[in-house]
């Protein structure tokens, strides 16, 4: 038994006055597993009949309930428990109560063996005193209607009733011999009845019987443990007995297997044990509802004595049962009850249970949404609650989203989770600004603004300014970087900037150097448009930030005296604005401003320079010197790239600083290039440099002066010997060598004269034969084309007399010449040729000189 039910039971109970005259403490128990069902006392007239009287048994329908009394009395009740008829049928207990499907029609038995079958609307009766008492009595499902006026009754004997001739009560005997008959539960075409023996099953429409199903424990006395019958629908049997359940299912019989046989058979589908002795059950669903009666051992007696019965909630399984939920009910007077004095009623389309005992009646019902929040939030699972109240919030009709959610937001402050409380803030408090400032003067109250000050609203809704400035306070008082931080990401506009700026000004005089302070005060200044001051601050202080507050509020008037600041703190970002902002400050300007820092005039001139050679060319024989002095690197590439750099000046810079790469390239500009080459071969010593700048030159005097300068050196010689056989003759060089001088790698260097020489040879015969290859391959695809037929038909026109080709009347003789250029002429109209050679040509092609066209095809007739 879990105690979550019985917990569940009893907080139901006191919610609905359930407790009233309980003997029993409800238990303490606590447990996270949530309860499936909801009970209530049956009061209003419930409560009036059993002060005076005892229930013995009960019947639902989905209109009405009818409750019978051990004093003959049987009232009709709506759901609510008021009392709406009352019927005094006998002195004595009332067994059973039976209606019909349409719930107009009643039957009902007493213990002096009355019977009574009556309209509730109608004067439609039927009594009856038997010498026996009456257990129990059925009618018809279908009682209404005419051809179904039938009931059964069970004493000694399971007697059917029907209506005949005349109106006429005929009674049959279905069944006898086997004790009294307890229970008897009328679906459809099937009865079930229970006997001292067993269960047994009618079918109506064959009169046939068509399973006994026997009871498992015998020696439980039938009278005091009576057996439980419930139809689940109309095939399907549910039976209780003592502590043994059995689900039963009604099927049709094969035709082969008929025989004599009756045509349904009845198998158990699921059989299970309970801990307890059954006193009722109901079907929900694929599950089960099992009232049980429960008896203990007490602590102080030691004897044993009824417990308070119990409503569990079972899933069947083919040979067990899994325990879903289990509630321990404290009805009144259940330490005198027996067994056979509860009972179980159910309304098949509410989920209603009703438990019936001799002093109560207790309705439990299935939980609904509003129910499941409550368990929730009385577990203090707020989150949970909340989500299912969004869940159902079209449902729910007893809890407010809103509610929830302010009591989930006290209970995380209760807790001590702060930031998780101020950030559920967002989603609960929405746009009500009302609620968002209550919240924030309570965060105010437990010292907690911080918490909640990363998730005030900022947009839709905004709250009072004095809300937002009494946040910005609080963090000025503590925490400068977080104060920092808010400025920077809430909106200038959420509060009173002038309070604002007086607040960090005055915090400024305890500690001037504050950079966290500056800052954000120039962050304050920017919002209230008082870019100067700002900008003064970011200078001072350095900050990144400079470079975006001048573009984005056009401060560049602001700056034309502090240009030195700015490349100081960032020459790369500022040499970037300056350039990009010519209109704005001159070069001139800035040019003059940095007149004192040289190293710094050099940066913003060279970048200037690589954007464009020409708009900073009165400054290029400026920049020689400040190239020479802190850029040598980018000397020569500037002085390649200047077509405004005076050349004489730059050579006596580089002269005097004996920049000997950048003289050399000085001297051949200036055409002095034997000067260069010697300053080479001088100065620098490298062959290979002298022989590039040889080739650069392409001046055979150069070539020369290089020989003679190099013929005493070997390794000159050398290097000679394997770099210039593609420019100078190479045997030019060896006839000087004077014999017996020692040259290094000589025989590799020969070797690779006589290779290149080769090589040479190899690439003038292949381009030869490529030429060859291509000429004749053109003159095929010439020849191919000027064998070709020319088409000559009337739209064509001589080229000479404008008049057609040929003759209106065939049959006169013509002579056409039809050049390979397609123009044609008459024979008479092209002059006598004075060249010995047969072949003419086109006048027209030879006019133009387009060459082809010399060729010609003579057509007579």
């Amino acid at each position: 038994m879990t105690a979550a039910g019985r917990a569940m039971a009893e907080a139901a109970e006191k919610e609905s006055g359930y407790n009233e005259e309980s003997t029993d403490e409800s238990e303490e128990d606590e447990s996270e597993e949530e309860p499936k069902l909801k009970y209530e006392r049956l009061s209003n007239g419930v409560t009036e009949i059993l002060q005076k009287d005892a229930a013995s048994c009960m019947t639902v329908h989905e209109k009405f309930l009818a409750l019978g009394t051990h004093y003959g009395k049987v009232y009709l009740l709506d759901v609510q428990g008021n009392i709406t008829q009352k019927f005094d049928v006998s002195p004595v207990k009332i067994n059973q109560i039976s209606l019909d499907e349409s719930g107009e029609h009643m039957g009902v038995c007493s213990e002096d063996g009355k019977v009574q079958v009556f309209g509730l609307y109608s004067a439609e009766e039927f009594h009856e005193t038997f010498d026996c008492p009456i257990k129990i009595v059925a009618v018809h499902p279908h009682f209404v209607r005419s051809h179904f006026k039938q009931f059964v009754t069970g004493g000694k004997k399971l007697l059917l009733y029907e209506r005949g001739w005349m109106n006429r009560w005929k009674p049959s005997v279905l069944h006898e011999g086997e004790g009294n008959i307890r229970n008897i539960k009328w679906r459809g075409h099937l009865i079930a009845w229970a006997n001292n023996m067993g269960v047994k099953i009618l079918d109506m429409i064959s009169k046939q019987r068509i399973t006994n199903v026997p009871r498992d424990d015998i020696s439980l006395r039938p009278d005091m443990y009576p057996c439980s019958l419930c139809w689940k629908d109309n095939l399907t049997l549910i039976i209780g007995w003592g502590n043994s359940v059995k689900i039963c299912s009604v099927k049709e019989r094969h035709a082969s297997e008929m025989r004599d046989l009756p045509n349904r058979y009845v198998e158990i589908v699921f059989q299970f044990d309970t801990e307890f002795y059954i006193s009722g059950l109901a079907p929900l669903c694929d599950q089960l509802v099992i009232l049980s009666y429960v008896k203990e051992i007490s602590e102080k007696t030691e004897v044993e004595c009824c417990a308070r019965p119990r409503l569990d909630i079972v899933q069947p399984l083919p040979e067990s049962c899994e325990e879903i939920s289990s509630d321990a009910l404290t009805v009144r007077g259940f330490q005198e009850n027996e067994c056979r004095d509860y009972h179980l009623e159910y309304s098949e389309g509410e989920s209603l249970f009703y438990i019936i005992s001799p002093r109560d009646v207790v309705v439990a019902k299935e939980r609904d949404q509003d129910d499941h929040i409550d368990w929730l939030l009385e577990k203090k699972k707020y989150e949970e609650a909340l989500m299912a109240a969004e869940i159902s919030q079209k449902t729910i009709k007893k809890h407010k989203i809103l509610d929830i959610g302010l009591a989930y937001i006290n209970h995380l402050v209760e807790k001590g989770e702060y930031d998780l409380a101020a950030r559920k803030c967002q989603k609960i408090l929405g746009k009500n600004t009302e609620l968002w400032e209550f919240e924030v003067y309570k965060f105010k109250e437990i010292g907690q603004l911080k918490a909640i000050s990363r998730y005030l609203p900022r947009r839709d809704p905004i709250l009072k300014p004095l809300i937002y400035e009494m946040v910005l306070h609080e963090f000025l008082e503590s925490d400068y970087e977080g104060f920092a931080t808010l400025i920077k990401e809430w909106p200038g506009d959420l509060y009173n900037n002038t309070i604002i700026v007086q607040a960090v000004v005055d915090h400024l005089k305890k500690d001037p150097q504050n950079r966290t302070l500056l800052r954000t005060l120039a962050e304050l200044y920017t919002y209230d448009q008082r870019y100067g001051r700002a900008l003064e601050i970011y200078l001072t202080l350095r900050h990144k930030d400079v470079f975006q507050l001048i573009h984005k509020h056009n401060l560049f008037s602001s700056i034309r005296d502090k240009i030195v600041l700015l490349m100081d703190f960032d020459s790369e970002k500022a040499v970037d604005m300056l350039l990009d902002n010519e209109d704005k400050i001159s070069i001139d300007r800035v040019v003059e401003e940095l007149e004192n820092r040289p190293e710094l005039q050099h940066v913003y001139l060279h970048k200037l320079f690589k954007r464009d050679h020409h708009k900073g060319q009165r400054y290029h024989e400026k920049q020689i010197s400040l190239y020479a002095e802190y850029d040598r690197p980018n000397l020569l590439p500037f002085l390649r790239d200047s077509t405004h750099c005076p050349l004489e000046k730059a050579l006596e810079i580089c002269q005097q600083r004996n920049f000997v790469e950048e003289t050399v390239y000085l001297l051949s500009r200036m055409g002095n290039s034997r000067s260069a080459l010697k300053m080479i071969m001088e100065e620098l010593q490298d062959v290979d440099k002298a022989i590039e700048f040889a080739k650069e030159q392409d001046d055979g005097e150069l070539w020369e002066d290089l020989i003679l300068y190099s013929i005493d050196k070997p390794p000159f010689i050398t290097g000679l010997l394997n770099n210039i056989g593609t420019h100078v003759d190479p045997i030019l060089l060896i006839h000087r060598i004077k014999e017996g001088m020692e040259i290094p790698n000589l025989r590799d260097s020969l070797v690779k004269i006589l290779q290149d020489y080769n090589l040479q040879i190899l690439l003038r015969e292949g381009c030869k034969k490529i030429l060859v290859a291509d000429s004749l391959s053109l003159l095929k695809k010439m020849h191919r084309t000027q064998m070709k037929g020319v088409l000559v038909d009337e739209e064509n026109i001589c080229e000479s007399c404008l008049s057609p080709i040929l003759p209106s009347d065939a049959s006169k003789s013509f002579n056409v010449v039809v050049f390979h250029c397609r123009h044609m002429f008459h024979k008479e109209c092209l002059p006598v040729s004075n060249t010995v050679s047969s072949v003419q040509f086109c006048n027209i092609c030879s006019a133009k000189h387009r060459g082809p066209g010399s060729t010609i095809l003579e057509m007579k007739k």
